[in-house]
């Protein structure tokens, strides 16, 4: 069994009236590539909110590498190694697209320099700019790229500070089709670099080939936790995320 790189436990969170989360447990092993699952409205990117610092939890505890992070801040989780992208990510409109990437890095290296020791900075922009596919815009601003495009861009700033996991909240929505392949080759790279990634997404095709595991989330709690292959033949999930007979049929 991995080291445990998350922890979660009695986990709840609401707002007003509104139950979002309730009593919502797991844990993460270093090296995972784990699939948080639910219908709409289901309390996943809250729960984001909650182990990134951006809210925090009503009740119950959130530990990153054996650290009580439970409240902390977002800057200060994210100094400690864990970062996360988001849904709808906004960007500055007076820096470009490299501009931001030479502010993002937390030290003189990034997620190139895992693989070669001897890269300048410059040369691990370029790297990043390549394998994301976003050399032709490295000089427009960050704010007229595409929806897709800022979801690329997301990522390399996220890998610019040398993370020790990443949330990633819907990464494939607004990416053109014929880049999610290269999306998954890359986050498949990143996660063999040692980097735990923690993935919310509707696409069914790249959780099956992404991810290892699957947390399923339904009205707020915990329903499944099991591989992608095991989702359709899981009743609560299959009724509460995928639907009726004909989509089980769909994603099978």
């Amino acid at each position: 069994m991995p080291d445990h790189v998350l922890t979660l436990a009695q986990v709840a969170k609401s707002f007003g009236a509104n139950q979002v989360l309730s009593n919502v447990g797991f844990d993460i092993g270093q090296g995972e590539i784990v699939g948080l699952l639910g219908p709409n409205g289901c309390g996943k990117s809250t729960l984001l909110n909650l182990i990134s610092g951006v809210l925090p939890p009503d009740t119950g505890r959130i530990a990153f590498r054996g650290e009580d992070v439970t409240g902390m801040t977002m800057d200060r989780i994210a100094r400690n190694g864990l970062v996360r992208t988001f849904q709808l990510p906004s960007m500055p409109r007076r820096m470009t697209v490299a501009e931001m990437l030479h502010a993002a890095a937390a030290r003189k290296a990034g997620f190139s320099s895992l693989f070669r020791r001897d890269l300048d900075e410059r040369e691990e922009i370029d790297g990043l700019l390549t394998d994301l596919a976003l050399s032709h815009v490295r000089h427009l601003p960050a704010a007229s790229l595409s929806g897709g495009q800022k979801k690329l861009l997301s990522i390399a700033l996220a890998l610019r500070t040398l993370p020790r996991m990443i949330c990633l909240d819907e990464p494939t929505a607004g990416v053109h089709p014929n880049l999610r392949e290269h999306m998954i080759g890359l986050l498949r790279r990143i996660n063999a670099a040692g980097i735990t990634l923690l993935i919310v997404e509707h696409d069914m095709h790249f959780i099956r080939e992404l991810c290892t595991r699957c947390v399923v989330l339904d009205r707020g709690r915990v329903i499944a936790d099991c591989t992608p292959s095991e989702l359709t033949s899981n009743e609560e999930v299959v009724e509460a995320y995928l639907g009726n007979a004909r989509q089980k049929r769909a994603i099978a």
